[in-house]
């Protein structure tokens, strides 16, 4: 029973609580590079952190011959399995079959293919291809766990955070990872409306004010304007970039070193996947060391065929090398602010969030645009985020204190969205910039005689031509009577939710059916049957890093119990025969050889140096306080064990093997 209870502490297996009423709703940042997790409750904010104590964890899932390693297990053996680490995923949620550009800087294997790209790895010995919502509810699976294993109760929902301008498409693929995860996702919240409720708490005075929340994280930079007026946090307009973040600074960094190391020593690393990984994480360091001082030191032992990489870099040359990149950071400003009818006077704070936020020139920038005013640091860069969608989800639940149930957040649609007329134009339903959720109805007819169905392709964008904007989907109603052309009326009503995402429903006019018409709507991703297979296989994954986890503690658990008892033989022992304490000591050491076959035979685990003079387990006096306890002599010796010491190793062992 002691190994059992000593065993769940370890691994995580407390209690949890399930009585209704008592589910806690979490929020969730899920970043390109970092995620974080948070809980409100007792009127603040709590970020969850991990085992290791630590509050945020890595965007990456690794696949190995033994199972799936997340966070940060995955990140720190990446230089070693590149082929088979997966980051960024975000990047390719709700993309076109088509691979990005991204995809030919990573080391991982990208494949195009019909409904969205696909992730090829080796896991478990076999090539195996996954939907980026797929590695998407692999890390949000692992959040719930974080937050379940330090809250010991099961968690089911939670608000998930996307960037102000993902699509329709993104936003329900990051719905969709939320569901094979197991999770009830209460809300697709925007990055800055949840930093916007953030500021909101800290700032209860009730003054309304104009609020310009800038975040740049890893992978995207959005950019909103609010109106906050005693707790209402209203969104005005929002604006963003999908492609400019701390990664493509990076990149800019990695190809900068590789040409250098290219015209230096004539060796092309680009096809060395392990090679550029570490070239990568070295470029990373760098760039966050050069937010603090002038200059960094980008080295690598060894990047390839043995040569050494050992360069300095300057904050002005990496300003010049990013130059482009940083033309682009105040576009979405200048876009927001003309989409609010505002000047950069009108603005009472600039919050900055989002960890690219540290680089000075970003800073310089912000500043310089908006007069020379300082920025608005109240807020947690790493952290606010998930702060904001923690304080959302205590509102959706109706759990929070009166702080939060003050507070409302009114979004906007990131993008119009519209249909294709007959002519090839958009005809628009639902403008940017407007309040959601958000109801359009119009009414369709029929072009041909008889026609049995109408297909309505929606689109999301500006152009006026409509299939020059991104399509949402296609629509196909059937089910209403058949009439010449022209007298089939349709009824379609277009529904965008809170979550940004479009539904249709149609009525058919003519004959004044209440019952609605069939909208089968092929919006390009993940069916539900898709989605419930991939929740099974998500199940599955979780089992066997559940087993390989238990494993793994009993076997750690396992020897230390064999050392602490050969490592007290020399007075528990003195009780038994000499064949006894043989047995005992033989069986510590098979115990130990059994959890470390790779260990030398020669010395036992835990004894480096032992005395062969010494008893069996006693360490070897290698400090001279150590030294001091063996010159007093031995312990007293303790009373009779009330347990039989070999049995007792016999249990273990069998629990083990």
């Amino acid at each position: 029973r002691h190994f059992q209870a000593e065993l769940k502490k370890r691994v995580g297996g407390a209690r949890r609580d399930t009585a209704p009423g008592t589910r806690p709703a979490i929020g969730i940042d899920l970043g390109t590079t970092k995620s974080c997790v948070g809980l409100f409750q007792d009127g603040r904010v709590e970020i969850l952190s991990d085992a290791q104590g630590l509050r945020s964890t890595p965007s990456c899932v690794a696949f190995t011959e033994a199972g799936r390693l997340l966070g940060h297990q995955a990140e720190s053996q990446a230089a070693l399995n590149a082929p088979n680490t997966v980051f960024g995923a975000k990047r390719l949620l709700g993309a076109a079959a088509e691979a990005p550009p991204d995809a030919r800087r990573w080391p991982f294997l990208v494949l195009e293919a019909e409904g969205g790209p696909r992730l090829r790895v080796s896991y478990k010995g076999a090539q195996k291809s996954f939907f980026p919502e797929e590695i998407s509810a692999m890390i949000l699976g692992h959040l719930k766990e974080v937050a379940e294993e330090r809250l010991g109760r099961a968690v089911t929902h939670a608000v998930v955070t996307v960037p102000a301008h993902f699509n329709d498409s993104q936003r329900q693929a990051t719905r969709d990872a939320g569901l094979i995860a197991g999770i009830n996702v209460l809300r697709i919240l925007n990055e800055t409306t949840a930093a916007a409720l953030a500021y909101s708490l800290h700032h209860p005075d009730g003054r309304e004010r104009n609020v310009l929340v800038f975040d740049m994280g890893g992978g995207s930079l959005s950019a909103s304007v609010f109106s906050i007026d005693r707790g209402v946090v209203e969104v005005k307009a929002t604006a963003g970039d999908s492609h400019l973040g701390g990664d493509d600074f990076d990149d800019c960094l990695v190809s900068f070193f590789m040409e250098e190391f290219l015209k230096k020593h004539r060796e092309n690393i680009s096809h060395d996947r392990r090679a550029v990984w570490r070239l990568r994480a070295a470029c990373e360091a760098a760039k966050r060391a050069l937010s603090s001082s002038q200059k960094a030191t980008v080295s690598v032992d060894c990047l390839y065929k043995g040569i050494d990489l050992q360069a300095d870099i300057t904050r002005a040359q990496f300003e010049q090398l990013c130059a482009k990149l940083f033309q682009r950071v105040l576009r979405p400003v200048e876009r927001v602010l003309r989409d609010a009818r505002l000047s950069p006077s009108q603005v009472g704070d600039v919050v900055v969030v989002g960890a690219s936020t540290r680089m000075p020139r970003i800073r310089q920038l912000l500043q310089d645009f908006f007069g020379g005013r300082p920025l608005n640091q109240c807020l947690n860069a790493d952290e606010a985020v998930a702060s904001g969608a923690a304080v959302q989800a205590a509102i959706l639940l109706e759990d929070g204190s009166d702080a939060a149930r003050n507070l409302l957040a009114l979004d906007v649609a990131s993008a119009s969205m519209g249909v294709e007329a007959s002519t090839g134009k958009m005809h628009g339903l639902v403008k940017r910039n407007t309040a959601i959720p958000t109801v359009a109805t119009r009414t369709f007819t029929t072009l041909h005689d008889h026609q049995p169905d109408l297909l309505i392709r929606a689109y999301e964008g500006e152009r006026s031509v409509a299939r020059e904007n991104h399509l949402l989907g296609r629509f196909l109603l059937r089910g209403f009577s058949p009439a010449p052309r022209g007298m089939s009326l349709l009824e379609v009503t277009f529904y965008v939710d809170a979550d940004g995402i479009l539904s249709v429903f149609a009525l058919d006019k003519v004959t004044g059916s209440a019952n609605p018409i069939v909208v089968d709507a092929r919006k390009g991703r993940l069916s539900k049957e898709q989605i419930a297979r991939l929740a099974e296989e998500h199940e599955r994954y979780r089992a066997e890093d559940r087993a390989r986890k238990w494993k793994l503690a009993t076997k750690n658990y396992l020897q230390s119990c064999a050392f602490s008892v050969r490592r007290t033989s020399g007075d528990i022992l003195s009780y038994f025969t000499l064949q006894a304490k043989k047995k005992v000591v033989e069986r510590c050491q098979q115990l130990e050889l059994a959890a470390h076959p790779d260990h030398d035979h020669h010395r036992p685990l835990g004894c480096p140096g032992r005395d062969p003079a010494r008893p069996t387990g006693c360490p070897s006096p290698t400090s001279p306080s150590e030294a001091a306890r063996w010159k007093r002599g031995p312990l007293p010796k303790p009373p009779p064990p009330s347990i039989n010491l070999p049995s007792t190793l016999s249990s273990l062992e069998r629990i083990y093997l």
